[in-house]
This record gives structure tokens, C-alpha cells and sequence, in this order.
């Protein structure tokens, strides 16, 4: 097991604790995806089976979060079913100073931001070594993209000062997410001067689907970290 394995394992399940006490019987709720967010499946499946919460339904963000799921008796349904949802919770790669973040390692940022975006109440849940002071500065921004013709935007990914590579598989193979897209990771090699430009000039350029900068979205993030878990509000 990698050195501080498990203690990141322990700042995640403490984040997660503090997170479901947002989450409330009769409601609908978004749930996200990746190492972050399974403690929470946990909790919430734990106060299921205990009568503390009742009535709930689920969104899940991707079909390994659909698959635990339902492993753990946790009721869900679709976007189109719920469109409007109370509740999202989800991690982050990044979270800025405003509470701007980066998501998408995990490969379903577009679900993710749907789900999100569809939400009253956006909760990041997240340890302290995902705050940063500009983002950009660890992580890449995960861009989804079409497979046809996906190098041919490689170019303009280098002209906005990135640094992308395809995300492969395993196996070496392009990895597809669930939406069956790709992922090109653009780096920053020092962070991201204006987020917000950014995201405009991603939106505009045909053939990418998504990015991973959720900007202005979280209401609230759940930090754990060394001295306990704390509350950061946008």
C-alpha cells in the first residue's frame, strides 16, 4: 500500500460523513463519481438500511457509480426522470479559491456536469490536498471529445498554452468514456491564467464535447484534512 494511503482513504470517509448530513429523506439527489464519492454511497446506503433516511432517489453520474449503487440498495432513477434535482455531491481534482474547480480524472465529467447543473445545491467533497490557489497548477483539464478527427484539435489546444495528451486505457487503446467520447488531458504547466476564457474558447470549437472546469457551480465544499473537516462556501 502506497504511503499515505490510508490516510487519505481516512480524510475521504471523514469528508464523506460530514457531506451526507446535507442529504435529506424525500429528496432527489445527483451522485458523483470516483475514490472520493464511494465512502458516500456507503453512508448513504448505511442510513437507508437504517430507516435514518427514507423516500430517497439517486442519479448516478456513471455506470460504475450506477453499478455500486445498486449493490448497496440505493434507489435511482434517471435525469430524464428527475430533471430537477435538491441535491448533487461529488469530488474534485481542484478545487480554486472561489470554489471553481477541475473535475474529470475519473472520465464522466459530462454526466457529472449535467447532473450538477440540474441540482438546487452543488456539495464538492474533497481532502486538503485538492485546494490550489489557481487551478491548473496539479492537475489537467480533462476535454471530452468526439473520436472522429480528435487530433486534429490538438493544434488548438497547444495555441491556448496546453500541454494534451490522449488519455489511454490500460491496454494502450484510446479510453472511451460512457458516453463514448474521448478524453484529451490538457495541462497547464503554470496553471490556468483565466479559467473563464478558457471554458469560452472550449465551448466554441466543434468536436469537443465537454470540458472539465466547473466554474461558479459549487455552492459548498467539504474539506478534510489534518485538522478536521471544514465547511467552504462560494
Amino acid at each position: 500500500m502506497p504511503p499515505g494511503h490510508t490516510g487519505q482513504d481516512a480524510l475521504k470517509r471523514a469528508a464523506a460523513e460530514r457531506a451526507v448530513q446535507f442529504v435529506e429523506s424525500g429528496s432527489a439527489i445527483g451522485l458523483g463519481t470516483g475514490s472520493t464519492v464511494r465512502p458516500l454511497l456507503e453512508a448513504i446506503a448505511a442510513r437507508l438500511a437504517s430507516g435514518a433516511l427514507r423516500g430517497l432517489v439517486a442519479v448516478p453520474t456513471s455506470d460504475d457509480t450506477a453499478h455500486r449503487c445498486r449493490a448497496l440498495g440505493i434507489p435511482l432513477v434517471t435525469l430524464d426522470e428527475y430533471p430537477e434535482l435538491d441535491l448533487a455531491i461529488d469530488g474534485a481534482d481542484e478545487v480554486g479559491p472561489r470554489l471553481d474547480l477541475i473535475k474529470g480524472l475519473g472520465g464522466a465529467l459530462l454526466r457529472e456536469k449535467l447532473v450538477a447543473l440540474a441540482a438546487r445545491r452543488f456539495i464538492v467533497v474533497a481532502d486538503e490536498s485538492k485546494r490550489v490557489r489557481r487551478l491548473g497548477t496539479r492537475a489537467p483539464v480533462p476535454v471530452e471529445v468526439i473520436p472522429f478527427g480528435w487530433s486534429s484539435l490538438l493544434p488548438f489546444f497547444e495555441h491556448l498554452g496546453a500541454t494534451p495528451a490522449l488519455r489511454r486505457a490500460p491496454d494502450g487503446a484510446p479510453l472511451v468514456t460512457d458516453g463514448g467520447h474521448y478524453i484529451v488531458d490538457c495541462r497547464f504547466p503554470r496553471g490556468i491564467r483565466d479559467p473563464a476564457a478558457l471554458a469560452r474558447a472550449l465551448a466554441r470549437r466543434p468536436g469537443i464535447v465537454e470540458d472539465g472546469l466547473f466554474l461558479r457551480m459549487a455552492d459548498v465544499a467539504v474539506i478534510a484534512g489534518a485538522k478536521g473537516v471544514r465547511l467552504l462556501r462560494r
